[in-house]
């Protein structure tokens, strides 16, 4: 059977095993009567049971669907003639994927035939391995089908045998929940370092070729590079001074939009709106943070942009059609339920006890809420920001559609500016070779934003840590 019909199949056997362990341990007892004697209840030994059931099962399975790809591959190449075998990497793997393209698509007597039918040896070798293909196939969902339930089945024969009056089965089953979480932290943890070896390996390639100073400090960015000696193409400039310039003008404008205006939502929301209009504005604040931002773009490029274009002309202003100021607003609209929503769930989770103390020595609404609240909901408010910091940075298509693809060195809001994400998607886009510098410098360039957002990270955590002590 294939893996979605076992995964079900397995869940069928994990409830019913839940149902055995608790007849089980009541059999051992002498029967419900006497559940008492037992050391945990009668569903804590049925809880273990499931969990010893499902668990190295589930386990099983996916160590066997992620390796079942990679050892069919090997067997069948073994089976292929020497020539074929001699083939490079990429010759090899368009070879393998027109034989499984055979046996997905080929019934295995249309194979057969094929094989009797055809006087050309190519052909006969190719669905000769399609026919092979399909055999490995059905023996491995077999095998995988049956050591899937052999391991339920033995998990659960060895558990219940140890079932008896002192048998601590609820202790055995929080130890088996806390290893999960621990499981999961550590892949939490991999996954993380992970991505930073990937990135970092990709970006020391780069750096052979570009000097990091060059990267960090120039100017001036053209990846376009030559493909040939004589062709007129430059030999490409790296500078990255000018993309996080501009990525750090755009976040700068959106903050400036996004913190205010979201901090004082909070705050009104928290602490001066009814409960009836906070119940309503709340989730209709929110519902900006679940518009698309190919929609923002939309907005920005084809409203922003205009009318701030046309007021830079009534004043005499030189106002580029895609500016970072018009990216900038949207995308501070874009981050305001970020901002608001979180400093509102912080402010309110400030105990009452604070607010009721202000007032009661005196102080007003506003003195309370100034002097109080927002000093206990600091580190709250600071994550908050933080949040929404990090998802400026991040923002792609908003500036794709109304700040452009020009890498400019300016700080004039109303010039054309692009930023770190939006070229590590045009480097990335179509098919690359990762050879070249124009695409390692994609690497490069997530590198720096990945030790950028852990800078504010930290700093971020260092003002929640001093703020907490000076008010605790």
């Amino acid at each position: 059977m294939n893996s979605p019909l076992l995964f079900a199949v397995l869940l069928i056997l994990t409830l019913m095993s839940y149902w055995f362990g608790i007849k089980r341990s009541l059999n051992v007892v002498g029967g419900p009567a006497h559940k008492k004697e037992l050391a945990c209840l009668p569903e804590q030994f049925g809880l273990l049971t499931a969990m010893v059931c499902g668990l190295p099962a589930l386990i099983t399975l996916l160590i066997f669907n992620s390796a079942e790809q990679l050892v069919i591959e090997q067997l069948l190449t073994s089976t292929l003639p020497e020539n074929i075998k001699s083939l490079s990497s990429i010759d090899l793997g368009l070879y393998l994927n027109n034989i499984r393209s055979l046996a997905t698509t080929e019934t295995p007597d249309a194979l057969i035939n094929s094989i009797s039918n055809s006087n050309d040896s190519i052909v006969q070798v190719q669905h000769q391995a399609a026919l092979t293909l399909q055999a490995l196939y059905q023996q491995s969902t077999w095998l995988k089908t049956a050591l899937v339930l052999i391991v339920a089945v033995v998990s659960v024969t060895l558990l219940v045998k140890q079932f008896s009056i002192t048998f601590k089965a609820r202790q055995k089953a929080e130890a088996i929940v806390s290893a999960l979480l621990v499981a999961s932290s550590a892949i939490a943890i991999l996954t993380t370092l992970g991505i930073v070896v990937s990135v970092l390996f990709e970006s020391i390639q780069f750096f052979k070729s570009v000097a990091p100073s060059d990267f960090m400090f120039g100017t001036q960015w053209s990846p376009q590079t030559a493909m040939r000696v004589d062709q007129v193409a430059g030999s490409g400039s790296f500078g990255a001074v000018p993309l996080f310039a501009g990525t750090m003008l755009i976040t700068f404008i959106a903050m400036l939009l996004a913190v205010p205006v979201g901090l004082m939502i909070a705050i009104y929301l928290s602490q001066y709106a009814s409960a009836k209009l906070r119940s309503f504005a709340k989730p209709m604040l929110e519902v900006l943070a679940g518009i698309p931002t190919v929609v923002y773009g939309f907005f920005a490029a084809l409203t922003v942009a205009p009318v701030i274009r046309n007021m830079g002309e009534h004043f005499g202003l030189s106002v580029a059609s895609e500016s970072a100021l018009a990216a900038g607003l949207v995308m501070g609209t874009m981050i305001i339920p970020f901002v608001s929503s979180l400093s509102e769930d912080a402010i309110s989770a400030v105990p009452k006890a604070l607010k009721e103390a202000s007032l009661g020595m005196g102080a007003t609404h506003s003195e309370t809420v100034v002097k109080v609240l927002l000093p206990a909901a600091l580190p709250g408010i600071v994550g908050a920001i933080l949040l929404a910091i990090s998802r400026a940075i991040g923002e792609t298509m908003i500036v794709v559609m109304a700040a452009g693809m020009a890498a400019n060195l300016t700080a004039n809001p109303l010039d054309s500016v692009t930023t770190v994400t939006v070229q590590i998607v045009t480097l990335l886009t179509g098919d690359q070779e990762f050879d070249s510098p124009k695409t390692l410098a994609a690497f490069a360039l997530g590198l720096m934003l990945f030790i950028t957002t852990l800078g504010l990270n930290i700093l971020a955590l260092k003002v929640v840590r001093k703020y907490r002590e000076q008010y605790e």
